[in-house]
């Protein structure tokens, strides 16, 4: 997809006219069965920026889904073919699923409300935290950052008492991902309003503090421009634009899983904390050393709960019991509506990545209660990041369920009764 001039203001960005359109664009689901095949179809993501891969295995076995523009359609299936490869093709035309998405958006949005049966734009995230700041003595509006384009990275705190432990809640990392920001949300507004005892104990027995979107800029593109843009906007040469924020956070960057190509969709950046973004929220999160002892990363999609590390295969000094909490906290998640999730390592679980901010909170922050939810759908689905408005409730609640089990079962391990500066 060709690159939209962005013409600075010093209020944000305008757009041009051109939005981006995946009109029969096909997807495929391939299956690699030798090394040389799955040599190919990472040659194939590397190489092309006509190729949109949602899914991407790093072994033989794995499955990789993969968006192939029409004008591509013809290279990419002479090149499996060559190599022997099968492909099955799940659907003939993506922007089928992206104008279903926008039409409930329009039709179904109560004017002037924020509910949790639609997905929102940035400015009605804000202006919805601002409501809750002066509407609960418990909440303080929170500026975590900056984006490039000079948008605000907000955020709360929820304080119910002095001395409590903290939790650490990020979402939007990653800008095509609309269940993250909606999914953190949903939680804040539980975190308030939920009478359930559970909830109540650990809204009231821990701070929190919550961005739902992190990558401002990004999550505003994906909205007016281009649905599935998952990076910053930064301009970079070559009419390049944007780095992958959750590639550029300053732990072990660029060793495993990222790209030196800035077309790419996992570029890592031309060096750490290239990102205004990763830089000002790190900034930010440094500020709370010794106030959290919990950082927990939403995204989607593929059902996972991942936890350190991502750089190698190695296992953290706490492996055992990050291991035996996510094995609760999946089980907990399943038991609302039977939706099941895998856990593991990062490195092990899914693949290797290095330069992701829940790395980075372990391994430079000492926070040893750390993990990344990778929300519904599984990884089955094709069309993840496009997860029909209907889902957020159910996906909500049985994130939330599940949040209750992670907390409970790392106090029974011991994990904040030393916070000294809480």
């Amino acid at each position: 997809l060709g690159s939209v001039v962005a013409i600075c203001l010093c209020f944000g960005v305008t757009y041009g006219s051109e939005v981006a359109r995946y009109d029969n664009y096909r997807v495929y689901e391939v299956i690699p069965t030798s090394s040389s095949q799955l040599k190919l179809l990472n040659d194939l993501k590397q190489s092309s920026d006509s190729l949109i891969f949602l899914e991407s295995g790093t072994n033989v076995g794995a499955k990789f889904n993969i968006v192939v523009a029409p004008h591509k359609l013809a290279d990419f299936t002479e090149a499996l073919h060559n190599e022997g490869i099968r492909a099955r093709l799940l659907e003939t035309n993506m922007q089928k699923s992206i104008d279903e998405e926008k039409q409930h958006m329009v039709s179904k949005r109560p004017r002037g409300a924020f509910d949790f049966n639609n997905y929102y734009e940035l400015e009605d995230i804000h202006a919805w935290l601002d409501k809750l700041a002066n509407q609960y003595d418990q909440v303080e509006l929170l500026e975590g950052g900056h984006s490039y384009e000079n948008r605000s990275i907000k955020g709360v705190k929820v304080s119910y008492k002095s001395g409590n432990p903290g939790v650490f809640i990020e979402g939007g990392i990653h800008a095509r991902e609309w269940i993250s920001p909606a999914t953190v949300a949903y939680i804040l507004n539980e975190l308030l309003t939920s009478t359930d005892p559970k909830v109540r104990n650990i809204a009231e027995n821990y701070d929190w503090y919550m961005f739902p979107s992190v990558n401002p800029d990004g999550y505003v593109y994906t909205h007016k421009k281009d649905r599935l843009w998952r990076k910053t906007r930064t301009p970079y040469s070559g009419g390049c634009f944007g780095a992958d924020p959750n590639r550029n956070w300053d732990f072990h960057w660029a060793e495993q899983g990222t790209s030196s190509r800035c077309q790419s969709e996992t570029y890592g950046g031309p060096y750490a904390f290239s990102e205004v973004e990763t830089k000002t929220l790190s900034e930010f999160v440094a500020s709370l050393k010794g106030k959290i002892q919990a950082y927990i990363s939403f995204h989607s999609y593929s059902q996972l709960l991942l936890f350190p590390y991502g750089h190698t295969h190695e296992h953290t000094p706490n492996h055992n019991d990050l291991d035996e909490i996510a094995k609760a906290t999946v089980t907990s998640l399943a038991k609302r509506y039977g939706t099941k999730y895998k856990y593991g390592n990062i490195y092990d679980a899914i693949y290797p990545a290095s330069g992701a901010s829940v790395d980075w909170a372990y391994g430079t922050l000492d926070v040893k209660i750390a993990y990344t939810y990778e929300l519904r759908p599984g990884s089955g689905s094709w069309n993840g990041f496009v997860l029909p408005p209907k889902q957020i409730v159910p996906t909500g609640e049985e994130t939330l369920d599940s949040l209750v089990t992670l907390l409970e079962e790392s106090q029974k391990r011991g994990y904040y009764e030393n916070c000294k500066d809480c």
